[in-house]
């Protein structure tokens, strides 16, 4: 059992489903919601890359394509209701139209 204050990483694979891959607009959409969640560290793995879910210019270094696989990291008080906030953006595809 975890001591009291103790917070637990939890983890979310997630895939990148829309056509132009992780690029600006949904790096920054990606960014903008993970900052909403102040005293919550958010990160995001391909591979061994890990990055900061809080900076665009991070998100913009996976390089991920559309069908890449990336983990996303919480940690923090609100970490279950990041892990789904951020999820529902990969399965709607950011909202970005083409």
């Amino acid at each position: 059992m975890a001591s009291p204050g103790a917070e637990e990483t939890v983890e979310l694979r997630v895939t990148v489903q829309n056509r132009q891959g992780l690029h600006a607009r949904p790096s920054s959409m990606l960014a903008e919601t993970a900052l909403k969640f102040e005293g919550t560290e958010l990160t995001l793995k391909r591979g061994k890359l890990e990055v900061n879910a809080k900076s665009i210019m991070e998100l913009l270094m996976l390089e991920a394509a559309c069908g890449t696989e990336l983990t996303l990291c919480a940690r923090g008080p609100n970490a279950e209701k990041a892990l789904q906030v951020i999820r529902e953006l990969f399965e709607c595809q950011f909202n970005v139209e083409y």
